[in-house]
């Protein structure tokens, strides 16, 4: 009897225990996004720009335990660059050892919520190609000299300097665990072409989610009739740069006759 009691109340308790049992649903995060402008006209006054990347972290349920973290990359169009070094030669200095890079951004920010290196995985970024230096080596580099990672650290040195590659941490606006926005700004000298933006989500160094949008960049007004020019009809193109300067040079000239004494 006592043994038919304790088996029906194992038996009445089994699926309450079971259930307890069962692990909790994964939350499911996704970015929803957008931009302050999908368009950049480069005129002859474009001084640069700025772009808003705003949006929100979408859940099907209360936010996990961990501190999220939004990281924003923005990339140009990219070509192949040759990286030469010069080194001292019988007292001469001369273009010694080069690697070619076959392509590389001639555009590339990186806005983050926090240090990179904090926030970010070393796995991750090698899957995803999120840091400057992880984009050129995903693009593809060819190795024609000893110690190529100088010369790849050597060009985003000078990319750097003058604006167009730039790591900006701790500049993307978190509200809540939820509403982020961050501002990128576009240098004078952008390439014409297409830009990628990616967002990415992350946790314990990470990618939870990951989003793409573009940005398109065009010459506009007298800057596209003079480049399609230059394009589709060379030949008309610089004899009218001949006749131009011609003509510049013979009116500075008369300009001086008559302002001489």
């Amino acid at each position: 009897m006592r043994r038919a009691l304790a088996l029906a109340i194992a038996l009445f308790c089994a699926p309450a225990v079971a259930q307890d049992a069962q692990p909790e649903t994964a939350v499911e995060e996704t970015i929803v996004s957008g931009l302050s402008q999908n368009r950049v006209s480069i005129t002859a006054d474009f001084a640069g720009d700025e772009i808003l990347v705003y949006g929100a972290v979408r859940r099907d349920a209360p936010p996990p335990e961990g501190r999220l973290h939004v990281i924003v990359t923005v990339e140009g169009p990219s070509g192949p660059v040759t990286v030469r070094r010069k080194d001292r030669i019988a007292g001469i200095w001369i273009n010694d050892a080069a690697v070619n890079i076959s392509r590389a951004p001639s555009f590339y920010a990186v806005v983050t919520t926090g240090p990179i290196e904090r926030i970010l995985s070393a796995t991750e970024n090698f899957r995803h190609s999120i840091t400057i230096d992880r984009v050129i080596r995903s693009i593809g580099i060819a190795s024609e000299a000893e110690a190529h990672e100088d010369f790849v650290h050597a060009l985003v040195r000078v990319r750097s300097s003058d604006g167009r590659y730039r790591l900006l941490e701790s500049r993307v606006q978190l509200t809540e665990q939820t509403l982020f926005r961050a501002d990128v700004a576009l240098p004078s000298n952008l390439t014409e072409g297409e830009y990628l933006v990616r967002l990415f989500l992350l946790r314990d160094g990470k990618v939870i989610a990951r989003q793409e949008r573009t940005i398109d960049v065009r010459k506009e007004g007298l800057e596209r009739m003079i480049f399609n020019l230059s394009q589709e009809q060379p030949l008309i193109y610089g004899l009218l740069s001949l006749v131009i300067a011609a003509a510049a040079g013979w009116g500075a000239s008369a300009a001086f006759r008559l302002i001489r004494p």
